[in-house]
């Protein structure tokens, strides 16, 4: 598990790698008062980095992968009523903390079945 050190008052504190620190400028009112650091807390940086850490390294990973993350957000549909479209439900997948993580993953895969194994990925498309 990665730590940051931070100093303060020649005391060191040791943070756990899933809390991001951030500097506050001094440009902004918070910052003008006290140059302290602001930490952010992120719970799922440990999954996420683990997402993008992970290789492919298989062909039967690869297309597991490929069909079980979905090319487009299956939530987005257009309601229509009589040929005329009276409502759009808009794509849900970007309220997922993980969404990059996951189509960078997807992507990964197609891109080893294509460079690796060179198969023709039109049908997970």
């Amino acid at each position: 598990m990665l730590r940051t050190m931070l100093k303060t008052k020649n005391q060191h504190i040791i943070l756990p790698a899933f809390i991001n620190t951030v500097e506050v400028g001094t440009n902004h009112p918070v910052g003008s008062r006290n140059k302290f650091t602001k930490l952010k807390f992120d719970l799922l940086q440990p999954l996420r980095k683990r997402l993008d850490e992970l290789e492919i390294q298989n062909r039967n990973f690869a297309h597991f992968i490929a069909k079980l993350i979905p090319s487009q957000c299956p939530f987005e549909r257009d309601l229509m009523l009589f040929g005329h479209k009276i409502a759009h439900i808009p794509p849900m997948c970007k309220l997922n903390p993980l969404y990059d993580e996951f189509v960078g993953l997807r992507f990964r895969a197609l891109c080893y079945l294509v460079d690796q194994c060179g198969e023709d990925i039109q049908s997970y498309c």
